[in-house]
Protein backbone atom coordinates (compact mmCIF):
# COMPACT_ATOMS: atom_id res chain seq x y z
CA UNK A 1 0.00 0.00 0.00
CA UNK A 2 1.66 3.24 -1.12
CA UNK A 3 -0.07 7.08 -0.49
CA UNK A 4 0.03 7.49 -4.44
CA UNK A 5 0.32 5.30 -7.53
CA UNK A 6 1.21 7.54 -10.85
CA UNK A 7 0.08 5.68 -14.44
CA UNK A 8 2.19 6.63 -17.13
CA UNK A 9 5.51 7.89 -16.65
CA UNK A 10 5.13 10.14 -19.44
CA UNK A 11 5.55 14.07 -19.00
CA UNK A 12 2.52 14.24 -16.95
CA UNK A 13 3.20 11.39 -14.88
CA UNK A 14 7.06 12.89 -13.93
CA UNK A 15 5.56 16.44 -13.66
CA UNK A 16 3.67 14.86 -10.52
CA UNK A 17 6.36 12.56 -9.62
CA UNK A 18 8.53 15.62 -9.14
CA UNK A 19 5.66 17.78 -6.95
CA UNK A 20 5.13 14.12 -4.55
CA UNK A 21 8.50 14.65 -4.02
CA UNK A 22 8.29 17.86 -2.86
CA UNK A 23 5.45 16.80 -0.73
CA UNK A 24 7.64 14.16 0.97
CA UNK A 25 4.87 11.71 -0.58
CA UNK A 26 5.27 7.60 -0.64
CA UNK A 27 4.83 7.14 -4.20
CA UNK A 28 5.52 4.59 -7.15
CA UNK A 29 4.97 5.37 -11.28
CA UNK A 30 3.79 2.38 -12.71
CA UNK A 31 3.96 2.33 -16.59
CA UNK A 32 2.90 0.19 -19.74
CA UNK A 33 6.43 0.62 -21.51
CA UNK A 34 10.18 -1.33 -21.46
CA UNK A 35 11.94 2.31 -20.56
CA UNK A 36 11.16 6.06 -20.15
CA UNK A 37 10.21 7.80 -23.13
CA UNK A 38 9.50 4.95 -25.01
CA UNK A 39 6.51 6.85 -26.54
CA UNK A 40 8.43 9.43 -28.66
CA UNK A 41 10.73 6.90 -29.63
CA UNK A 42 7.96 4.94 -31.38
CA UNK A 43 7.06 8.02 -33.57
CA UNK A 44 8.07 8.53 -36.88
CA UNK A 45 12.26 9.41 -37.28
CA UNK A 46 11.86 12.92 -38.74
CA UNK A 47 9.09 14.17 -35.94
CA UNK A 48 10.17 17.41 -34.35
CA UNK A 49 8.24 19.27 -31.67
CA UNK A 50 6.20 22.39 -32.74
CA UNK A 51 7.38 24.59 -29.22
CA UNK A 52 10.93 25.64 -29.17
CA UNK A 53 12.67 24.75 -26.06
CA UNK A 54 12.29 27.64 -23.71
CA UNK A 55 7.99 26.38 -23.83
CA UNK A 56 9.38 22.75 -22.77
CA UNK A 57 10.69 23.06 -19.73
CA UNK A 58 9.23 19.97 -16.76
CA UNK A 59 9.03 21.42 -13.54
CA UNK A 60 12.69 21.67 -11.78
CA UNK A 61 14.75 20.86 -14.60
CA UNK A 62 15.10 22.80 -17.99
CA UNK A 63 15.16 21.11 -21.55
CA UNK A 64 19.35 21.39 -22.21
CA UNK A 65 18.93 23.38 -25.34
CA UNK A 66 19.19 26.63 -26.76
CA UNK A 67 16.27 29.07 -26.64
CA UNK A 68 14.54 28.91 -30.38
CA UNK A 69 15.47 25.40 -30.86
CA UNK A 70 13.21 23.06 -32.25
CA UNK A 71 14.17 19.54 -30.25
CA UNK A 72 13.52 15.91 -32.07
CA UNK A 73 11.69 12.74 -30.90
CA UNK A 74 14.99 11.52 -29.59
CA UNK A 75 15.88 14.76 -27.64
CA UNK A 76 12.78 14.83 -25.81
CA UNK A 77 13.10 11.07 -24.76
CA UNK A 78 17.13 12.23 -23.55
CA UNK A 79 15.51 15.10 -21.42
CA UNK A 80 12.93 12.50 -19.84
CA UNK A 81 15.72 9.80 -18.90
CA UNK A 82 17.77 12.60 -17.11
CA UNK A 83 15.04 13.72 -15.46
CA UNK A 84 14.03 10.48 -13.87
CA UNK A 85 17.79 10.24 -13.05
CA UNK A 86 17.72 13.81 -11.54
CA UNK A 87 15.10 13.24 -9.57
CA UNK A 88 15.38 9.59 -8.45
CA UNK A 89 11.61 9.14 -9.79
CA UNK A 90 10.52 5.43 -8.77
CA UNK A 91 9.20 3.97 -12.20
CA UNK A 92 8.15 0.04 -12.49
CA UNK A 93 7.91 -0.98 -16.16
CA UNK A 94 6.26 -3.29 -18.25
CA UNK A 95 3.20 -2.80 -16.07
CA UNK A 96 -0.06 -2.25 -18.54
CA UNK A 97 -2.91 -1.23 -16.05
CA UNK A 98 -6.08 -3.17 -17.05
CA UNK A 99 -8.44 -2.49 -13.74
CA UNK A 100 -8.91 0.25 -11.55
CA UNK A 101 -11.89 0.50 -8.56
CA UNK A 102 -12.16 2.19 -5.37
CA UNK A 103 -12.54 -0.27 -2.49
CA UNK A 104 -13.27 1.65 1.18
CA UNK A 105 -10.35 3.63 1.52
CA UNK A 106 -7.74 2.71 -1.33
CA UNK A 107 -7.60 1.47 -4.92
CA UNK A 108 -7.29 -1.28 -6.55
CA UNK A 109 -4.75 -1.50 -9.65
CA UNK A 110 -4.72 -4.33 -11.62
CA UNK A 111 -1.91 -5.20 -14.89
CA UNK A 112 -1.36 -8.30 -17.13
CA UNK A 113 0.50 -9.85 -14.07
CA UNK A 114 -0.14 -8.04 -10.47
CA UNK A 115 -2.23 -6.00 -8.22
CA UNK A 116 -1.39 -2.37 -6.90
CA UNK A 117 -3.10 -0.63 -4.06
CA UNK A 118 -3.27 2.84 -3.47
CA UNK A 119 -4.80 5.38 -1.48
CA UNK A 120 -4.69 8.11 -4.14
CA UNK A 121 -4.22 7.15 -7.97
CA UNK A 122 -3.38 9.78 -10.75
CA UNK A 123 -3.93 8.51 -14.41
CA UNK A 124 -1.70 9.97 -16.06
CA UNK A 125 -1.70 8.10 -19.49
CA UNK A 126 -2.29 10.80 -21.78
CA UNK A 127 -4.71 11.48 -24.71
CA UNK A 128 -4.06 8.91 -27.18
CA UNK A 129 -4.59 5.19 -26.10
CA UNK A 130 -6.42 3.25 -29.41
CA UNK A 131 -5.09 3.61 -32.87
CA UNK A 132 -8.60 4.64 -35.35
CA UNK A 133 -8.59 3.51 -38.32
CA UNK A 134 -11.78 3.56 -40.91
CA UNK A 135 -13.70 0.40 -40.76
CA UNK A 136 -12.79 -0.15 -44.56
CA UNK A 137 -9.89 -1.13 -44.24
CA UNK A 138 -10.54 -4.61 -43.69
CA UNK A 139 -11.87 -4.82 -47.39
CA UNK A 140 -8.58 -3.84 -48.62
CA UNK A 141 -6.17 -6.23 -50.48
CA UNK A 142 -3.24 -7.64 -48.63
CA UNK A 143 -1.32 -6.53 -51.75
CA UNK A 144 -1.37 -2.97 -50.31
CA UNK A 145 0.86 -1.99 -46.78
CA UNK A 146 -1.33 -0.09 -44.26
CA UNK A 147 0.47 1.55 -41.36
CA UNK A 148 -1.21 3.38 -39.13
CA UNK A 149 1.07 6.68 -38.22
CA UNK A 150 1.62 5.48 -34.58
CA UNK A 151 4.13 2.85 -36.29
CA UNK A 152 5.17 5.03 -39.35
CA UNK A 153 8.65 5.44 -39.14
CA UNK A 154 9.90 6.71 -42.50
CA UNK A 155 9.42 6.44 -46.13
CA UNK A 156 11.75 3.39 -46.43
CA UNK A 157 8.88 0.55 -44.92
CA UNK A 158 6.65 1.83 -47.67
CA UNK A 159 7.01 -0.62 -51.45
CA UNK A 160 7.19 0.89 -54.39
CA UNK A 161 4.39 2.79 -55.74
CA UNK A 162 2.01 5.02 -55.18
CA UNK A 163 1.27 5.83 -51.57
CA UNK A 164 -1.88 7.46 -50.23
CA UNK A 165 -1.74 9.37 -46.68
CA UNK A 166 -5.29 9.51 -44.96
CA UNK A 167 -5.61 12.32 -42.15
CA UNK A 168 -5.58 16.40 -42.54
CA UNK A 169 -3.89 16.66 -38.77
CA UNK A 170 0.00 17.51 -37.75
CA UNK A 171 0.88 13.63 -37.98
CA UNK A 172 -0.82 13.52 -41.75
CA UNK A 173 0.58 17.05 -42.62
CA UNK A 174 4.24 15.96 -41.76
CA UNK A 175 4.14 12.57 -43.15
CA UNK A 176 2.24 13.73 -46.20
CA UNK A 177 5.17 16.50 -46.76
CA UNK A 178 7.86 13.85 -45.96
CA UNK A 179 6.41 11.35 -48.59
CA UNK A 180 6.08 14.32 -50.81
CA UNK A 181 9.97 14.27 -51.01
CA UNK A 182 10.22 10.74 -52.37
CA UNK A 183 9.89 9.68 -55.95
CA UNK A 184 6.35 8.90 -55.57
CA UNK A 185 3.02 10.03 -56.58
CA UNK A 186 1.00 10.80 -53.11
CA UNK A 187 -2.75 10.93 -52.92
CA UNK A 188 -3.89 12.88 -49.96
CA UNK A 189 -7.57 11.53 -48.46
CA UNK A 190 -8.93 14.75 -46.11
CA UNK A 191 -9.86 18.10 -45.18
CA UNK A 192 -7.89 20.53 -47.88
CA UNK A 193 -9.30 23.51 -46.38
CA UNK A 194 -6.78 23.32 -43.58
CA UNK A 195 -5.30 26.61 -41.62
CA UNK A 196 -1.15 26.70 -41.25
CA UNK A 197 0.40 28.83 -39.38
CA UNK A 198 4.31 29.30 -39.48
CA UNK A 199 6.56 29.00 -36.26
CA UNK A 200 7.72 32.37 -36.39
CA UNK A 201 6.22 35.79 -37.09
CA UNK A 202 7.97 38.89 -37.20
CA UNK A 203 11.11 37.35 -35.62
CA UNK A 204 9.03 35.81 -32.79
CA UNK A 205 8.35 32.30 -31.85
CA UNK A 206 4.54 31.91 -32.80
CA UNK A 207 4.50 30.09 -28.99
CA UNK A 208 6.07 33.06 -28.00
CA UNK A 209 2.65 35.19 -29.30
CA UNK A 210 0.85 32.55 -27.95
CA UNK A 211 1.65 33.51 -24.34
CA UNK A 212 1.95 37.28 -24.91
CA UNK A 213 -1.64 37.47 -26.02
CA UNK A 214 -2.65 34.74 -23.28
CA UNK A 215 -3.71 32.02 -25.22
CA UNK A 216 -1.86 29.73 -24.25
CA UNK A 217 -2.90 30.68 -20.56
CA UNK A 218 -7.43 30.36 -21.13
CA UNK A 219 -9.58 28.22 -19.47
CA UNK A 220 -11.56 25.74 -21.07
CA UNK A 221 -14.38 27.23 -19.08
CA UNK A 222 -13.93 30.95 -20.33
CA UNK A 223 -15.85 32.13 -23.80
CA UNK A 224 -12.95 32.08 -25.57
CA UNK A 225 -11.83 28.48 -23.85
CA UNK A 226 -15.42 26.82 -25.12
CA UNK A 227 -14.34 28.11 -28.68
CA UNK A 228 -10.99 27.04 -28.74
CA UNK A 229 -11.87 23.40 -27.54
CA UNK A 230 -14.37 22.89 -29.54
CA UNK A 231 -12.67 24.09 -32.73
CA UNK A 232 -10.14 22.55 -35.14
CA UNK A 233 -6.08 23.05 -34.59
CA UNK A 234 -4.57 24.32 -37.15
CA UNK A 235 -0.97 22.77 -38.66
CA UNK A 236 2.01 24.53 -37.20
CA UNK A 237 5.40 24.91 -39.01
CA UNK A 238 4.21 23.74 -42.84
CA UNK A 239 3.05 25.68 -45.23
CA UNK A 240 -0.20 23.48 -46.52
CA UNK A 241 -0.89 25.28 -49.43
CA UNK A 242 2.56 24.90 -50.94
CA UNK A 243 2.64 21.38 -50.18
CA UNK A 244 -0.80 20.81 -52.16
CA UNK A 245 0.01 22.32 -54.85
CA UNK A 246 2.93 19.93 -55.78
CA UNK A 247 3.47 17.93 -58.83
CA UNK A 248 3.63 14.72 -57.41
CA UNK A 249 0.46 15.61 -54.72
CA UNK A 250 -3.37 14.57 -55.50
CA UNK A 251 -6.00 15.46 -53.47
CA UNK A 252 -8.69 12.85 -53.57
CA UNK A 253 -11.41 14.25 -50.96
CA UNK A 254 -12.38 12.05 -48.09
CA UNK A 255 -12.01 8.16 -48.08
CA UNK A 256 -15.44 6.62 -48.30
CA UNK A 257 -15.32 2.46 -48.81
CA UNK A 258 -12.86 0.28 -50.46
CA UNK A 259 -12.82 -3.18 -52.30
CA UNK A 260 -9.60 -5.13 -52.39
CA UNK A 261 -7.11 -2.81 -54.80
CA UNK A 262 -9.70 -0.27 -55.59
CA UNK A 263 -10.15 2.89 -53.02
CA UNK A 264 -13.43 5.40 -53.55
CA UNK A 265 -12.74 8.94 -52.74
CA UNK A 266 -15.28 11.79 -53.07
CA UNK A 267 -13.14 12.90 -55.68
CA UNK A 268 -13.25 9.47 -58.08
CA UNK A 269 -12.05 5.62 -57.63
CA UNK A 270 -8.39 4.52 -57.98
CA UNK A 271 -6.48 0.95 -58.20
CA UNK A 272 -3.22 2.14 -58.22
CA UNK A 273 -2.22 3.06 -54.83
CA UNK A 274 0.73 0.97 -53.74
CA UNK A 275 0.52 1.95 -49.61
CA UNK A 276 -1.69 3.66 -46.89
CA UNK A 277 -0.41 5.84 -44.00
CA UNK A 278 -3.62 6.15 -41.66
CA UNK A 279 -3.06 9.10 -39.46
CA UNK A 280 -6.55 9.28 -38.70
CA UNK A 281 -5.34 9.53 -34.91
CA UNK A 282 -6.62 7.97 -32.07
CA UNK A 283 -9.35 7.27 -29.55
CA UNK A 284 -9.42 7.74 -25.66
CA UNK A 285 -9.88 4.43 -23.40
CA UNK A 286 -11.55 4.91 -19.75
CA UNK A 287 -13.20 1.91 -20.06
CA UNK A 288 -10.85 0.10 -17.45
CA UNK A 289 -11.58 2.98 -15.16
CA UNK A 290 -14.51 1.77 -12.51
CA UNK A 291 -17.20 5.00 -10.95
CA UNK A 292 -15.81 7.56 -13.58
CA UNK A 293 -18.65 9.18 -15.61
CA UNK A 294 -16.72 10.43 -19.31
CA UNK A 295 -17.76 12.85 -21.12
CA UNK A 296 -19.28 13.62 -24.79
CA UNK A 297 -15.84 12.96 -25.92
CA UNK A 298 -15.06 9.44 -23.72
CA UNK A 299 -12.47 11.21 -21.60
CA UNK A 300 -13.96 11.38 -17.41
CA UNK A 301 -15.20 13.71 -15.68
CA UNK A 302 -13.38 16.48 -13.82
CA UNK A 303 -12.75 19.63 -12.71
CA UNK A 304 -8.92 20.10 -13.08
CA UNK A 305 -7.77 17.00 -12.82
CA UNK A 306 -9.97 15.91 -9.73
CA UNK A 307 -12.43 13.22 -10.58
CA UNK A 308 -15.46 12.64 -8.83
CA UNK A 309 -13.97 9.62 -7.17
CA UNK A 310 -12.35 10.53 -3.98
CA UNK A 311 -8.86 9.86 -4.23
CA UNK A 312 -8.29 9.62 -8.11
CA UNK A 313 -7.03 12.12 -10.27
CA UNK A 314 -6.15 12.74 -13.93
CA UNK A 315 -3.45 14.56 -16.03
CA UNK A 316 -1.92 14.99 -19.28
CA UNK A 317 -5.43 14.82 -21.15
CA UNK A 318 -6.46 17.52 -23.87
CA UNK A 319 -8.19 21.09 -22.17
CA UNK A 320 -7.79 19.22 -19.13
CA UNK A 321 -7.90 23.26 -17.89
CA UNK A 322 -6.50 25.13 -20.91
CA UNK A 323 -4.78 24.64 -24.29
CA UNK A 324 -1.31 23.67 -23.40
CA UNK A 325 -2.90 20.98 -20.40
CA UNK A 326 -1.22 17.75 -22.67
CA UNK A 327 2.17 19.32 -23.66
CA UNK A 328 5.49 19.07 -22.82
CA UNK A 329 6.03 22.29 -21.08
CA UNK A 330 2.12 22.84 -20.50
CA UNK A 331 1.41 19.87 -18.37
CA UNK A 332 3.67 21.23 -15.38
CA UNK A 333 0.50 24.49 -14.56
CA UNK A 334 -1.96 20.92 -13.79
CA UNK A 335 0.44 19.10 -12.02
CA UNK A 336 1.42 22.17 -9.69
CA UNK A 337 -2.23 22.57 -9.16
CA UNK A 338 -2.81 19.10 -8.24
CA UNK A 339 0.04 19.27 -5.92
CA UNK A 340 -1.37 22.29 -4.20
CA UNK A 341 -5.15 20.36 -4.21
CA UNK A 342 -3.25 17.81 -2.62
CA UNK A 343 -1.56 19.46 -0.30
CA UNK A 344 -4.29 21.13 1.53
CA UNK A 345 -6.46 17.93 1.57
CA UNK A 346 -3.93 17.78 4.64
CA UNK A 347 -4.56 21.11 6.29
CA UNK A 348 -7.45 22.40 5.14
CA UNK A 349 -10.49 19.98 4.54
CA UNK A 350 -12.63 22.91 3.24
CA UNK A 351 -10.90 23.55 0.16
CA UNK A 352 -11.76 20.17 -1.15
CA UNK A 353 -15.44 21.03 -0.98
CA UNK A 354 -14.74 24.80 -2.85
CA UNK A 355 -13.09 22.75 -5.35
CA UNK A 356 -15.62 19.57 -5.82
CA UNK A 357 -18.65 22.25 -5.72
CA UNK A 358 -17.28 23.30 -9.33
CA UNK A 359 -18.73 22.01 -12.63
CA UNK A 360 -17.15 18.33 -13.82
CA UNK A 361 -16.56 18.59 -17.46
Amino acid sequence: MTDFIIIGAGQAGLSMAYHLTQLKKDFLILDANSETGAPWLKRWDSLKLFTPTEFNHLPGLNFPSKKGYYPDKYEVAAYLKSYVAKFKIPITFNQKITGLKKEDDHIILKSETDTFKAKNVIVATGPFHKPFTPSCHTKISEEIIQIHSEYYKNPEQLQKGDTLVVGAGDSGVQILNEISNTDRNVYFSGDTNITSIPQEILGKTLWWWFKTIGFLSVSKFSYIGKKLSKGGQPIIGTDVKSLLKKQNVICVGRTLDANDTKLHFEEGDYNNIKNIVWATGFKPNFEWIEGVTLNDYKYPKNYRGVSEVEGLYFLGLPWLFTRGSATLGGVKKDAKFLSNYIEKLDIKPAYTKMILNKKFA
